[in-house]
This record gives structure tokens, sequence and C-alpha cells, in this order.
């Protein structure tokens, strides 16, 4: 239907982009995705009404950008009106606020319809969370539920529906999905397929790696997952699907709703043939991953996706004992001088000998992608060769040639204990000085290297005038230890610190 520059503009409807039309689709890990869709528009000069239905749910109005790719016509959005609310059950309730509907009543194989006049919808009020985004309206201070409808049936009133209600067919300005409503001023006629952009939450991305280790050995094969999620209300068909992995900035009023995934699908597809069906580059100060083949994203869908494969990573078990066990509650907000001055702070043992797993994201390490952050699980085959779960943690985005350092729990067969031995504070000398006493045990029946690390947490300025063991200094406060460790044996180092101010 063409439009015209007349006072009374016949409406334009666009339910989505041409079937023909390829959907784009950004999608950042930061809970929101840029959509870029084709809307063919057949436009008279002068002033034309349009409606378009394609959107997603979580559209950021301001963010949309209209426009004619080709540059043949220039398009001005003059009016832009978005509407969000499509007909349900509680919005027709509310629209009958007031006024007598039928409900039909089933009590077994009988039914009935009763009239009944709906005096409260119980639709909860909204209010704007952030600027596209509603939530509910606080708790009444009267203490009713929002969500409860009040119906008038034969003179009494029912805090519920008494059945199925009934409504009069829709008025035209009622709408069944989001639609976006534009005036537009255009500077020729014509048709032109015009270029539509714009912001959505609702769309989300991570990644998840699964890190397998042989019965023995140290090499580990790793595989990388893209796990899609799209709860903006809108499918995307056949659409060419980008993910942006980095910290970008988006400004945020109030955080908005996450919405986590229900789990991973099981099992772990073989390898693609002709290539990684993921590619990766970089993009301004971020790396875009695309998908190779275009892809369906179904609303309220999980999709997943390998990206990464690659066998024989070398890797390094790393151990890591930190002694001092230190309650973050107890000590909100101190200063280092309280700190200082507090007898008691770090004296308490942690008896835990971290289990840590250290591979380099390099090409010669078979690797070399920029990983971006996400959750890695570690396996080891059994002896029966079948997989065992062996911890998780998550990393940050990760760039090629840096290390990889992930915990992964506790070890079992190794023991940490730490003691103080002497402190003494000399308020006169502006002097403190503590010793410690560092005991390991290895109930292991191979040997291991433990890395002791002690945080000098008392003062800036310190010197360790006493060590029975060379450490290393790898932080302005922070010294290593490296213990080798044989089979069943226990090793005590000491030291003696010396704070000046």
């Amino acid at each position: 239907m063409k439009t015209s520059g007349s006072s009374t503009l016949p409406l334009l409807l666009l339910f989505a982009a041409s079937a023909s039309a390829q959907t784009a689709l950004t999608v950042y890990n930061q809970n929101f995705g840029v959509i870029r869709d084709v809307v063919p528009l057949d436009l008279m000069q002068g002033v034309n009404q349009v409606r378009y239905t394609g959107a997603t749910a979580y559209l950021e109005p301001e963010s949309v950008i209209l426009r004619d790719p080709a540059g043949k016509i220039e398009i001005r959005i003059l009016e832009q009106n978005y509407r969000a609310d499509p007909v349900s059950v509680e919005v027709l309730l509310t629209l009958h606020e007031g006024k007598t509907i039928d409900f039909l009543v089933r009590e077994g194989d009988r039914r009935e319809i009763v009239p009944g006049k709906i005096v409260r919808s119980g639709r909860a009020i909204m209010q704007p969370a952030s600027r596209n985004v509603m939530a509910p309206m606080p708790p009444s201070p009267f203490g009713h539920a929002a969500g409860q409808p009040i119906v008038e049936i034969d003179g009494k009133l029912r805090f519920e529906l008494p059945g199925v209600p009934l409504f009069p067919p829709l008025s035209g300005d009622q709408i069944l999905k989001p639609s976006t409503e534009w005036v537009l001023q255009s500077a020729a006629s014509g048709k032109l397929d015009a270029e539509l952009c714009y912001v959505s939450g609702g769309l989300n991305w991570e990644a998840d790696y699964n890190v397998i280790s042989p019965e023995a050995g140290e090499a580990l094969d790793l595989i990388g997952w893209v796990t899609i999620q799209n709860y903006s209300g809108k499918t995307f068909e056949n659409a060419r699907i980008k993910l942006m992995a980095g910290d970008v900035n988006k400004i945020l009023p109030r955080p908005m709703m996450q919405v986590s995934a229900g789990g991973l699908i099981g099992g772990i597809p073989g390898g693609f043939p002709g290539g990684s069906p993921v590619t990766e580059k970089s993009f301004d100060e971020y790396h875009l991953y695309t998908l190779q083949r275009p892809a369906t994203l179904r609303d309220r869908e999980t999709k997943q996706v390998e990206f990464l494969r690659a066998a024989g990573v070398k890797s390094l078990q790393v151990y890591v004992y930190e002694g001092a066990k230190i309650d973050r509650n107890r000590y909100p907000g101190w200063q280092a001088e309280a700190i200082r001055n507090d007898a008691t702070y770090g004296t308490q043992s942690n008896p835990k000998v971290w289990v840590m797993r250290e591979f380099v994201n390099s090409t010669a390490n078979r690797l070399g992608m920029p990983l971006p952050q996400g959750r890695v699980r570690f396996y080891r085959r059994d002896s029966d060769g079948r997989l065992e779960f062996t911890g998780e943690d998550t990393i940050r985005h990760t760039p090629r040639d840096e290390t990889l350092r992930v915990f992964t729990g506790a070890a079992f067969d190794l023991i940490g204990e730490r003691k103080r031995t002497n402190y003494r504070l000399d308020h006169g000398r502006s002097t403190l000085e503590e010793t410690f006493e560092i005991k390991l045990r290895n109930r292991k029946k191979e040997a291991v290297e433990v890395k002791v690390v002690e945080r000098l947490y008392r003062w800036s300025t310190w010197e360790i005038h006493t060590s029975s063991s060379p450490f290393q200094k790898t932080e302005s406060q922070t010294v290593e230890f490296q213990v080798p460790l044989q089979p069943d044996e226990e090793k005590t180092i000491t030291y003696a610190v010396r704070y000046t101010w």
C-alpha cells in the first residue's frame, strides 16, 4: 500500500523484513545486542506513516537508525512511537475494567456462560526500571495483592476469575506484538530496501570450555563452546550472527534482568569439515567472533556452537599454599594502620593447598586464539577410560600469548600449616617484627613442588632479615618460596620480617 503526504495518512503495515532479506545480529556478552534488518518501503514524496512489527520486545527506541543504504532517497523520522504492550489476558482485563463481560465456567462436563463485571483487573502497575524495561511497582501500603483480580457477580465480589474470560473483538489500536510506528519524511517517492539498526536487551552470549586430561601426563585437550541466549521476544530466522567480546561501555540506569541458560546440551560433537564454524578477528578494541553459517535463533532459545578444538596443549599443574586465613567479613574498610596495630590479624592458619592448572595461549601450544571470558570445566580420564570431573573456574578475556592460571580445587594429600612464633611492636622506634613457621606435608605417592605465597600485609616498608629458604619478591608486598617435597616428606620454612614506618 502506498502512502501519501495528505493530512489523513493511511498506515503502511510492515510485519517483518522481507523473506529474501537476511537479518544480521551482533550479540554482546553484556546482555544486549545490535540488530540490523532490511525493511522494504514504498514511499510517496512527503510525509508517510509506517508501522513496523518486526522488532524485539526490548528495543531501545532512542537507538533506532533507519536509512537508505544506497543513499538514493533521503528519509527522516519525524516521529516515532514504540509500543511493547501486546494483547494478553491481563491487558484485556485492564481495558475492560468497569465493564461486564462473559466468562465460560466449566464444571465437569457442564459448561455455563456467566456475566461478570470487572472491578479490578489485577494487572501489576508498571513503572520504568530503565529506559526500555518496565518493572512492577512496589507493594501497596494497604497490603492487597496487585495480581489479584476482583469480579462482581450477582452483586457479590470475587477475588478470582470465575472462568475463562470471553472478550469482544479487538479494537483498531490494540496490537498483537510489539510495534514501532514512524512518521517518515521522504525526499522522493519510490521503493527502497531501508536498513533498520537498533540496540535491544534480552540477548546474551558466553563462552564455556571443557578441558580433558589423560590418565597420566599433563597434555590437555580443549573444546570451546559459545552459548547464545535469546530472550528478546523475537525469533531471528536464518540470521548472520556475530559475537562481540570485550568490555564495551554500556550505560544502564538500573541493572537489567539477567536470564541464565537452563543448562548445556549433553555430549561433544565431532570436528567440523571445512574448518571451524566460528572465526575470530580484532574489531576496534574488542574481538569479534562470526558464525560461518546462517542460523535461526528462536525466542527463548539457547543455542550452542563449538568454536575451538585443540589437542595436545602443554600444561603445568601448580600447587599453591597461601597459609594466612583472613576473614574478610571481619575487616571491612580497615585502613593499613589499623591492620598494622592489630596483633591478631592474619594469625589463623589455612590448611588447604590449592591446585592450579597453567598453560600458555599461544600458537606454539596449539592455541593462539583470543579466548573470551567464560567458565572452564576440567575432566581427567580414569584408568577405565571414563571421564571424571575434577574442578572448574572462570577466565577473563585472554589475548593470545598470555598465560592462563586456573584454580581447580584443593589437594587432598597435601597439607599446610602456618603459625606465628614471635610478635614485637615497638612504637618508640616505629618498628614491628614478626616471625612465622610454615610446615608442608606431602602424602602423595609422587614428588611435588609447592609454591608458598606470603603477603606482607602489615606495612609497605618491610625487610625479611632472616629466612630458612630462598624466596622471590613477586610484588611490592608479596614473596614466594618454592618448596620441593618427596613422597611422605615434611618440610618447614621459617622467616622473620621487620616493618618500619
